[in-house]
Formats: structure tokens, sequence, C-alpha cells
């Protein structure tokens, strides 16, 4: 058998069980890339203010006045801010993990709990689990697919390279004009080749929420060690957009270190005397601070003893300068997005890569076009299968004789 023969083989013999899988996980994946956009264009009552105030609350009053709303068990661990006065600022809380509630800065008002829509949530749980949970056979048949998916890609690949009887710029080509068939096998061919290699980063970067064995030795190879068992260092539960117990976490990823607990009654008191520390007696110094710093910034994050600024010019929210500061407020340390641990910043770098944000909007764009160019992969595939099929069946043959 030759090679042609035996890629043609194993790229359809993968295609035809795990095919409609393939479809559903890439479509799904190219509808969350733009989640962010598409939630707060429909919530905007709840990531903007009703009106622009004058200036903000002090720091200190603004997390008090949130921390009081909250039951005894659960604390404020940070505080967001864009610099767009527009919006509302994001209170992380220490429970439930990545919980948070968007809030007014002028008035204090809270708007509200930072939830997915429920079209984001399907389209999450499909792509994770096939609408199962992290714990059922779902994530294994996600995780399964997606390593047939890289397998379809080279074999498919190779088959395009070693086609002799086409050249390979008419390949690249899909037509319009010479029918459906043509269409359709035009668009499995060429879509195939335009979308690999976005295809291929995304099912190489995704497996590492899949297999532990596949992640541990992937980030082997990138020179990085993670912990067994659990994904970039954390719990299944808590892969990227998923809630569970535990501690907050910031979105640009850094840990939010949880607050004091206090009892509410203590909280009171400390209100009605001013000189009272309270957790957050420095946040507002330590905002202003940086902000000085860093006049345009893409995010801060102030949490209690640490904070976290994305400069403008940075793609992703995960590439903060860290700071550390003292009870008075003074910032103690600084460690840039350059100097901080290796293992982290390749953990964020494949996240980046797997949601397509590492080169800014365009590549999201081609992320996204690739994701749904590879769920039509299948459909064309299972097309052209079939015609075949049909074409090739003696009834048929002896009827158009």
């Amino acid at each position: 058998m030759s090679a042609k023969k035996l890629y043609r083989k194993i790229h359809l013999w993968l295609s035809v069980p795990f095919g409609i899988f393939i479809t559903l996980i890439c479509f799904s994946g190219s509808m969350l890339v733009f989640e962010k956009e598409i939630t707060e264009l429909c919530r905007r009552d709840l990531y903007f203010v009703g009106q622009v105030g004058v200036a903000p609350l002090p720091l200190d009053r603004l997390m008090t006045s949130v921390a009081v709303t909250l039951p005894d068990s659960v604390s404020v661990t940070g505080v967001t801010f864009t610099p767009d006065p527009r919006r509302a600022c994001r209170v992380s809380l220490s429970r439930p993990r990545h919980a948070s509630l968007y809030v007014d800065q002028y008035t204090g008002q809270i708007k509200g709990r930072s939830e997915r829509l429920p079209f984001f949530d399907k389209m999450f749980r499909l792509h994770r689990w096939m609408m199962g949970s992290a714990t059922g056979g779902g994530k294994l048949l996600v995780g399964t697919s997606t390593l047939m998916l890289v397998v379809i890609l080279v074999t498919g690949l190779l088959m395009w390279l070693t086609n002799r009887n086409r050249p390979l710029a008419k390949s690249l080509k899909i037509s319009f004009t010479k029918g459906w068939p043509r269409f359709w096998h035009d668009l499995h061919v060429a879509g195939g080749i335009y979308a690999t290699v976005f295809l291929l980063a995304l099912a190489l970067t995704g497996l590492t929420w899949s297999f532990s064995w596949y992640r541990t030795g992937f980030y082997k190879t990138l020179g990085v060690e993670v912990a067994s068992g659990s994904p970039h260092g954390q719990s299944d539960a808590a892969a990227p957009a998923t809630r569970s117990e535990g501690a907050g976490r910031t979105e640009h990823g850094a840990e939010a270190t949880g607050g004091v607990q206090r009892h509410r009654g203590e909280e009171r008191a400390e209100r009605e005397q001013p000189s009272a520390q309270t957790p957050y007696a420095h946040w507002q110094e330590v905002f202003g601070e940086l902000a000085a710093r860093y006049p345009d910034y893409r995010q801060i994050t102030v949490s209690e003893g640490s904070a976290s600024v994305v400069p403008v010019g940075r793609t992703s929210l995960r590439s903060g300068d860290r700071f550390d500061f003292d009870r008075r407020g003074r910032i103690t340390g600084c460690k840039p997005y350059v100097q901080q641990e290796r293992a982290a910043k390749v953990r964020r770098g494949v996240y980046t890569v797997h949601v397509g944000s590492w080169g800014g909007v365009l590549t999201r764009i081609l992320t996204c076009l690739a994701a749904l160019l590879g769920a039509t992969l299948p459909l064309t595939g299972y097309y052209l299968w079939i015609r075949r099929l049909v074409k090739g069946h003696p009834h048929r043959r002896s009827a158009g004789a």
C-alpha cells in the first residue's frame, strides 16, 4: 500500500466516527471567541454605569460598602478598573472561585454578579464536556475527538502534499461556478489547508485540559513542570471560565489573595469609626500611584498586599506587571511581566493561544474563522464520502448504463 493510500485510509476512518464531535467542538469554540464583547453588548446595564460621576468613591469606602452586603463566609479580595470612566469596576470575591460583582464606582451601587449568558454557558459545556460535567464521560469524548483531529489534520496535509495529480496551487482555490459537488470538494480541501495551522494550534493546546499525561509531556517539552493531575496548576473544575469553590482569581490570571474575613458587625463598627483601619485602607493610594506610573494602562487590579497593571500594548490581560505593597500602602516590590516565572508565563501563553488572543483582535478573528472552517470540514467530508459510495454502488452503475 502506498503512503498516499495509507494517509487516505487513516484520514477517512478516523473522520467517520469522530467527525460529528469535531464539528460540535469547533463550532462551540468559535462561538466563545467573542463571548466577552457580545455579553457586554447584551448586558450594558451590568458592565457600564448609569451616569459618570465627578469622581469615583474612595476605594476604602467603596469596598466596605460592598463587603457589608456579603455573607459572613465571603470577602472582597480585589478590585479591577479600566481607564474607561463609563465602565463599572469589577470586585473579586473569595467564594465561589472566580466570582465577581460589578459595582458603580461613583455611587457604590452593586449592579450584579458576573455570569455567563445561557447561550455561552451551553457553548462552553458543549466545547469542554459535550454538555456533560467536568467529571463525566463527555470530557474524555472531547479529548479523544481533539486528539483524532490532530491525526486527521496531519494526514490531510500529507495527502495534499503527495497529490501529484493536481497542481498544489489549484488546491488552494475554491470554485463557485462549477456546481455544488465541486464547491464542497474545494471547500473541504482548500478550507482544510487554510485552517490547518490554526486548528493544530487550538487542538494541541486544548488537549492540555483533557489528559494529564499529555499535559505533563506538553509542558515538559516547553521546559515547564506542572502539578500531576491538574491542568495548568489547577483542578479541572477551575479550567477557564468555570466556577467552583475556592480562592478568587482576577481576569489577568494573578491570584487574588483572600481578604481577612470579618463579622458584619465589626465592619459596621469600623464605618462608624473613621480612624479604624480596614483591609482596604490604602488601596486608593496604591491605585493612584500605579495610575500615575502607567497613565496609559489597560487594566489595574488592587488586592490585599498586591496589585497588577496591564499596560497599553499588551495583547493579553494575563500579562500584567505585578507589585507588592505593605500595610501603609507603600509599594515594596515590582516584578515586570518579562521577569516573572517562566512556568506561569508559559501557562498563560498556552491559554492565550487556545483562545486566539495572543495577537489581539486580528488573531481572534482568524481563530474564529478557522474554528468555523474546522466545523465544516467533517460535514463536507461526509458529503464527499457518501457521494463516492453512492456513485460506486453497483445498482447505481447498472441503472446509469
